[in-house]
C-alpha cells in the first residue's frame, strides 16, 4: 500500500486538543443524546470486573456528561427506548478493545471476527459434545438466561475452570449465534441473536474489507488523530488490518510534531480549531482517552499504568488509580475506595501545587456522584501539599 503524503501538519498541543475533543472531554458535550450518545460516539465502552466508586462502564459517561444517575445509565445502555415503536436494543456486548458495550448498529460491522472464531483451530477449553446444541435449544425454549439459569456457570472464580455448559454458550457468543443483551449482578444474560438483535441487521453479509474499514474510520473518528498502532488498538485489530484498508477509510494522513511515526485524522476534526470548556474529572483505567499507555504517554506524557494486578507491595500509585483529568491535562492521580458513605482516597498523587483545586473538584463531584456526603484522605504523595489539599476539600464539603 502507497501513503499518500501527509497533507496537514500538527503540533503536538493541536494533536491533544484535538484528541480530548474527540473523546468528549472539550467543548459542551450533546446532553440531549446521554448516555447513548457517548456510546455511539466513542463506538465502544469497555467492561470491567472491577468496581470501586462503580463499575468501568458506569465511569465513562460520567466523565463526560457529569452526574448521570447509575440506574439511568444501565437502561441507556440496555433498554429499548420507552414508547419506541420498534423498542430497538441500542448496545449488545462483545469483543472489541476488550469485553466492550458496542452500538447496535456496529453488530454487522464485526461479522469478520465472528467469522474468524468459527474458523478457529484451537480453543483453550474443551466443548463436551452436544452441550453446545442443548444451550441454544435451551435459549430459544426459555428466553434470555444468565450461565447459571442455564444450569452451569464456573465451577470456580477461575476462568480456566469453566462448567461445559458456560464454555458453550460463550462459544456461541463468540460465533454470533447468542448475544449478551444485559448484565445482571455482573452476570451475562444470553439470549438467542435472531431475537435479540434487529432483523435490518442480523447477518454477515459484509467482507472482511468492509468490516474493517468501518472499524478503522470509526477508531480514527473516536481517537481524533492517531498512529497506526493506536487506531489498531481501539478494536484490538492487527497491524496489517489497518493498512489494508486505512486508504479508503475515510480518514487522512498527517504529521504530528514529536510523535516520530506516520499519523492519520478525522478530517472533520481538522475543520476547525478545537476550543471549549474543559471537562474536570476522574477517569476510569479502561477509559478510551487513556487505555492505550502508549498513547497517553505520547499524547499527555502521563505514564498510566493499573496496578489491580500487581501485588501490592510493588504497588507505586494503588490498586484502581484513576488519573485526573483538568485543564486538558493529565494533572494526578486518585486511587479511591468506599466505606459506607465516606469516599476514601487512599492515595493520591498530585502533579504540583497547581493541582491541588482540580483534584479536590474531581473528588468531590465524584462523591456526590455516588452518593458519599464526606471524603477522606489517607495519603499524599507530596506531604507537603496534604495541608492544602485537606484544606481545600473541607471548604469544598462545607
Amino acid at each position: 500500500m502507497t501513503t499518500p503524503p501527509p497533507a496537514t501538519e500538527l503540533s503536538a498541543d493541536e494533536a491533544r486538543r484535538i484528541a480530548l475533543r474527540a473523546q468528549g472531554f472539550l467543548g459542551v458535550p450533546d446532553r440531549r443524546a446521554g448516555v447513548r450518545g457517548v456510546l455511539r460516539h466513542l463506538g465502544a465502552v469497555q467492561l470491567d470486573t472491577i468496581s470501586v466508586l462503580a463499575r468501568s462502564h458506569e465511569l465513562i459517561p460520567y466523565a463526560r456528561l457529569g452526574a448521570v444517575g447509575r440506574t439511568t445509565v444501565e437502561d441507556a445502555y440496555w433498554k429499548p427506548t420507552p414508547g419506541a415503536p420498534d423498542a430497538r436494543p441500542h448496545a449488545f456486548e462483545y469483543w472489541s478493545h476488550a469485553a466492550c458495550i458496542l452500538p447496535i448498529e456496529e453488530w454487522p460491522h464485526f461479522a469478520f471476527r465472528r467469522r474468524a472464531y468459527r474458523n478457529r483451530p484451537h480453543w483453550n477449553h474443551t466443548l463436551p459434545e452436544g452441550t453446545y446444541d442443548q444451550v441454544v435449544k435451551q435459549l430459544r425454549a426459555e428466553g434470555p438466561l444468565t450461565a447459571t439459569e442455564l444450569g452451569g456457570a464456573k465451577r470456580t472464580s477461575e476462568w480456566w475452570d469453566w462448567s461445559g455448559t458456560k464454555v458453550a454458550v460463550e462459544r456461541a457468543l463468540m460465533y454470533g449465534e447468542v448475544v449478551c443483551v444485559e448484565r445482571r449482578g455482573w452476570k451475562r444474560v444470553y439470549d438467542l441473536a435472531e431475537r435479540a438483535v434487529p432483523a435490518d441487521l442480523l447477518h454477515d453479509e459484509l467482507d472482511d474489507t468492509e468490516c474493517l474499514r468501518r472499524l478503522v474510520g470509526l477508531a480514527g473518528r473516536a481517537l481524533g488523530v492517531g498512529t497506526r498502532a493506536d487506531i489498531a488498538d481501539y478494536h484490538r485489530l492487527k497491524g496489517e488490518q489497518v493498512d489494508a484498508v486505512i486508504a479508503d477509510s475515510g480518514l487522512v494522513p498527517v504529521t504530528v510534531a514529536g510523535w516520530g511515526k506516520p499519523a492519520w485524522a478525522d478530517p472533520a476534526a481538522l475543520e476547525t480549531a478545537p476550543r471549549g470548556r474543559h471537562r474536570t474529572t476522574l477517569l476510569s483505567p479502561f477509559d478510551s482517552l487513556v487505555w492505550e499507555r502508549a498513547r497517553t504517554e505520547r499524547i499527555f506524557g502521563f505514564t498510566h499504568r493499573l496496578e489491580a494486578y500487581v501485588p501490592k507491595p510493588k504497588r507505586i500509585h494503588g490498586y484502581f488509580a484513576m488519573p485526573v483529568l483538568a485543564g486538558g491535562r493529565l494533572v494526578g492521580r486518585v486511587d479511591p475506595a468506599r466505606e459506607g458513605r465516606t469516599l476514601v482516597a487512599r492515595q493520591i498523587t498530585l502533579d504540583g501545587p497547581k493541582a491541588v483545586p482540580a483534584v479536590v473538584q474531581a473528588l468531590t463531584e465524584a462523591a456526590s456522584w455516588v452518593d458519599c456526603t464526606d471524603v477522606r484522605v489517607e495519603r499524599v504523595d507530596a506531604p507537603e501539599l496534604r495541608a492544602p489539599l485537606t484544606q481545600e476539600l473541607a471548604r469544598a464539603l462545607a
